[in-house]
């Protein structure tokens, strides 16, 4: 019987793992990359990278000693708990698991490291130190999802539940300039889907609506201090939301309109909607939701733009002011090579940053 994976793993550290950490001060936690971090694992899930799986975070004066913490559990833990494999065999290179069965030892999927390593290896910076506007907009939101979301098991070392509560959510005035990024990207292409549509590109006034489904969901999710998951699971965070409710059908009557001038007008209930609940943040003062004209075109749009200036203008840190409509690494790029790699996101961020 399927057991989500939080579950499983907060049941693996108490009655497997933390027994053989006898006389070690440790945090343990299921955080970082798998979708039961998120809550959205399901039985297709345990093919691979699912399964008895967590990390342990040990102090830095006792990181020497994590080769020794491995072979004690590739040694001496259960070949299998509550029905599910510990063993993990390399699929795929060496870079993805599978839980698979074995007469010797386990190779099990215990991460044992220091928080510090942690944030270097996923993050690309401790966020303990501090992070400054730049710091923030290079980590994509999936990597902060999975810092902040799945699941602390026990903090020995008292340091995870300040690394998670730093990360819960952007200071407000970066979250104010990353709405306002986002706003722009709606309002760079709103008008699209009718220029398209009136000259008879209905795949191409399509592709644009999908577009900006995209941007409104990810702002829906920003608007509610939820940070957006990766395109997999998009429409299943946005499910959560309070908005989901009324806005989905809408949503997805736009992707499945047959004409330009249908796809405009569920767009345009879908921005009226968003407009309103950033009136309702307060993060800036209210701008009027409604639709309106494109120039002297026949075009229903919002003029997103407005929103973002409305923001950017109640920003009170210069030196987020002062950044270019850019906005977080995830708003400017989507290659997944890169958005995994800190070191890259870090690069590409401080560049478009940069003025």
């Amino acid at each position: 019987m399927f057991l989500p994976g939080l579950q499983l793993s907060r049941a693996f550290y108490s009655e497997a793992v933390r027994p053989l950490l006898h006389g070690v001060r440790h945090s343990a936690a299921r955080i970082g990359p798998g979708s039961e971090v998120l809550g959205f694992d399901t039985p297709r899930s345990a093919d691979h990278e699912w399964g008895p799986r967590l990390e342990v975070f040990v102090a830095p004066a006792d990181a020497d000693r994590i080769p020794e913490l491995d072979r004690r559990l590739s040694e001496r833990l259960p070949r299998t708990f509550r029905g599910w494999p510990t063993h993990f065999e390399a699929v795929e290179g060496d870079h993805v698991g599978r839980m698979a069965t074995t007469d010797g030892p386990v190779r099990h999927r215990v991460a044992i490291t220091t928080v510090e390593a942690w944030c270097h290896d996923r993050l690309g910076v401790d966020p303990r130190a501090g992070l400054d506007a730049t710091d923030w907009l290079a980590l994509p939101t999936q990597a902060l999802a999975e810092a902040t979301a799945g699941a602390v098991f026990h903090d020995g070392l008292g340091e995870l539940t300040g690394l998670r509560a730093a990360l819960a959510w952007y200071p407000p005035d970066v979250w104010r300039y990353v709405l306002a990024c986002q706003w722009e990207r709606i309002a760079q292409e709103e008008a699209f889907v009718g220029r398209a549509g009136e000259v008879g590109d209905e795949l191409g006034s399509a592709v644009v609506a999908a577009r900006l489904v995209r941007d409104l969901i990810r702002l829906a999710l920003l608007l509610h201090r939820r940070y957006p998951p990766y395109g997999k699971w998009l429409g299943s965070a946005f499910a959560a939301l309070p908005l989901a409710a009324t806005l989905g059908p809408v949503l997805r009557g736009a992707l499945a309109a047959g004409t330009w001038r249908e796809r405009e007008r569920h767009l345009a209930t879908a921005y009226e909607a968003l407009a309103t609940a950033q009136n309702d943040t307060g993060l800036a003062p209210p701008v009027d939701p409604a639709t309106r004209p494109y120039f002297a075109r026949p075009f229903r749009v919002l003029k997103a733009d407005r929103f973002a200036d409305a923001l950017l203008a109640a920003v009170s840190d210069p030196a987020v002011a002062a950044l270019p409509r850019v906005g977080a690494v995830d708003q400017h790029a989507d290659n997944t090579d890169l958005l995994t790699d800190p070191r890259r996101t870090r690069a590409v961020a401080r560049a478009a940053l940069s003025r």
